[in-house]
């Protein structure tokens, strides 16, 4: 199954890139897919451009400059992918959503980029800007990604008590799919989680006229049984979509989490130590183009692990390209 056809890797000059530059080659030739490396130079502050050079003219030096780092760090790659390399001027995730735009990009990969000073945010404001408003998936590697991943964790949605919407269903099959076609290609374990959390007893006594905690518990229960049939009927589904030889050599294993999705899918991803979690980014309540989902927000937010998310199809970014 190949999913990507053109990727962009975003270059983090100062950092160790050994393998998150692997793993881009490793999935640009499993997909038979374009690779790009590119570096985007923010503009120096205005004082440095006191006398006579100008943007232009200092631009063009510093991109002669990282256009030869870019071209190293390629080199030893380029016997086996024929790997493109730019450097752009301009605000980094502006600029990268910006190339997504003209070139038709279907993956951007980066490294994580912690906020200075805030050791425990794994993610920084780029990755969350990226995360939030690029269109095509965004997968956000750990300085201490793995060649190959061994556990892979898709974390999937929908409502038990309504006929779901053509695009969450598409959104989950995009996750599946992408987590199932990684899984293949890396000999790892296919893990899937769906969260789901009941109304608090004192909830259910306000909407239901019921003091009885015996009749609590039973719907309780039933909306247990109800999330527990709509995880297997979607297992039944990757298992159509895929084939029954392909569902039968991954043999996903299927986990029903009860409680709050922002607190239980990431103490199941640091449990298992899953290396990959790959997961929707807007809510239903999300406003398309404008926000990521919060609850999305807060899970990604406390991962330690490689995260590859993915937006709906109808998905509108708020970056346009200059007119």
């Amino acid at each position: 199954m190949k999913h990507f056809k053109n990727i962009l890797y975003l270059a983090e000059p100062g950092k160790d890139q050994t393998a998150a530059l692997a793993r881009a080659v490793s999935l640009a030739e499993n997909n038979q897919a374009r690779l790009t490396l590119l570096e985007i130079i923010e503009p120096p502050r205005s004082g440095i451009l006191e006398g006579s050079r100008t943007l232009d003219a200092l631009f063009t030096g510093a991109s002669q400059r990282r256009m030869a780092a870019l071209e190293a760090l390629a080199e030893p790659y380029q016997e086996r992918l024929d790997i493109a390399v730019k450097v752009r001027l301009g605000t980094p995730y502006l600029e990268a959503i910006r190339e997504v735009l003209a070139e038709n990009r279907d993956l951007v990969i980066k490294l994580a980029n912690p906020e200075e000073g805030l050791l425990e945010r794994f993610l920084g404001g780029t990755d969350l800007q990226l995360l939030r408003k690029c269109p095509c998936p965004v997968l956000v590697m750990s300085p201490q990604d793995k060649d190959n991943y061994r556990r892979i964790l898709a974390a999937v949605d929908f409502d038990p008590w309504r006929a779901e919407p053509e695009e969450t269903t598409a959104l989950n099959r995009q996750i599946l799919g992408l987590a199932s076609s990684l899984a293949l290609s890396d000999f790892a374990d296919l893990h899937l989680a769906h969260s789901w959390e009941p109304l608090s007893p004192e909830m259910m006594r306000l909407w239901s006229d019921t003091e009885d905690a015996g009749e609590i518990a039973a719907q309780v229960n039933i909306e247990h049984l109800r999330h527990q049939e709509g995880f297997e009927r979607l297992a039944r589904q990757l298992r159509d979509w895929i084939g029954d030889e392909t569902y039968d050599y991954l043999t996903p294993r299927l986990h029903l989490l009860q409680g709050s999705a922002r607190e239980t899918i990431p103490a199941l991803a640091a449990r298992m130590k899953f290396d990959l979690v790959i997961m929707g980014t807007v809510g239903r309540a999300g406003i398309p183009g404008a926000i990521i989902g919060n609850t999305a927000e807060a899970i990604l937010g406390q991962l330690r692990c490689a995260l590859l998310a993915v937006k709906p199809a109808d998905f509108v970014t708020p970056v346009t390209l200059p007119e």
